[in-house]
């Protein structure tokens, strides 16, 4: 088995991050540091360190829904002690971590699991998969701004795929809108607004494809249920 690929089953990381981790030099096999990208490893025979600790198998597979609060930060952990989303799930015994990202300053749905694979599937880009969020924004985008916003917008060096944006409240000076995107840019949802002259004044993400915050309080986590993890499954096999 290729050595990312077990770190990955591992519940290490991703396959994309535990590959920076096996270039960093923090992954040891039998005691001889590796920098070999796609080395290939026997788990029943080789020890497997990383950051001198032994990696094991996962066992059991863990998928977790996480309304996530502003204020957290979407990693394992952080270099300057702000607080993370796995403080949020801190009874889970497992080691888990995000699928994807979710902004500082960005509320919402967001997935936490061990399962390596899933979560390299699920962040590649070849898995266009649907978010929604909720966003209030300052003004109220008129048809010629939402028509641009839907078609494609110019960011920096890229032009955005085609998105759905809608108009769910109007406020003075303000209005709420529902959008999807199937991409996962860095702070792509504010740039969009931005874009089109209507800054993010909050944002939260309630649907990931078919997985929907519903009535999770904020802070609260739970267990994805069967059919919501056939789905996910379902969903990155198809593609």
């Amino acid at each position: 088995m290729r050595l990312q690929k077990f770190m990955a089953k591992a519940g290490i990381a991703s396959r994309r991050k535990s590959e920076k981790i096996i270039l960093d030099g923090r992954v040891t096999i039998n005691n001889t540091m590796i920098k070999e990208l796609g080395f290939k490893v026997d788990p029943k025979k080789d020890i497997i360190k990383v950051d001198n600790k032994k990696i094991f198998l996962e066992k059991e597979k863990i998928y977790i829904i996480l309304n996530k609060p502003v204020g957290y930060i979407t990693s394992v952990s952080d270099q300057f002690n702000r607080k993370t989303v796995i403080d949020l799930v801190s009874k889970v015994d497992q080691r888990i971590y995000p699928v994807g990202r979710l902004d500082y300053d960005t509320s919402g749905l967001l997935l936490l699991t061990n399962d390596g694979d899933l979560t390299y599937k699920m962040t590649h880009p070849s898995h266009e998969v649907n978010k929604t969020y909720i966003a209030e924004v300052k003004g109220i985008p008129n048809n010629e701004e939402l028509k641009q916003f839907k078609e494609g917008l110019k960011i920096e060096d890229y032009i955005t795929s085609p998105a759905d944006i809608n108009i769910i409240k109007k406020d003075k000076g303000k209005s709420t809108v529902k959008i999807t995107i199937h991409e996962g840019k860095n702070r792509q949802v504010r740039k969009m607004c931005e874009k089109i002259n209507h800054p993010v004044i909050k944002l939260k993400r309630v649907s990931f494809g078919d997985i929907r915050l519903n009535d999770l309080r904020e802070g609260d986590y739970r267990f994805l249920t069967d059919k919501e993890i056939r789905y996910i499954k379902d969903e990155i096999n198809e593609k």
